[in-house]
């Protein structure tokens, strides 16, 4: 998979994801978990916050892969979860983003 822009994939946590979720280490889950920690771990794992059974169950281990077929469309990728979010289509996009994830959330 080519490499994503860090800095672009910021900006598109920053309107796209932001609002829901948080990165930081010890950040608040709000309407989505905090990310914090989430690469490299299977779906459904942060304390504190009330996954859906199916992400629990999904067995999904999160990485560039992974994240890169989710994010195109979260409710076709885990039928059942909760994330009420479209998606983003455009390829590039979810590579910068997926750049910042991983350098943002890696614990």
């Amino acid at each position: 998979m080519a490499q994503g822009n860090e800095k672009k994939g910021a900006k598109v946590f920053k309107t796209k994801c932001s609002q829901c979720h948080t990165v930081e280490s010890g950040g608040a889950h709000k309407q989505g978990p905090n990310l914090y920690g989430f690469w490299g771990r299977q779906s459904g794992q942060a304390d504190g916050y009330s996954y859906s059974s199916a992400n629990k169950k999904s067995g999904i281990m999160w990485g560039e892969d992974t994240l890169f077929d989710y994010l195109e469309n979260p409710k076709k990728y885990i039928k059942g979860t909760k994330m009420v979010f479209a998606g983003i289509k455009k390829p590039k996009e979810r590579q910068d983003l997926i750049a910042y994830l991983k350098s943002t959330c890696e614990a």
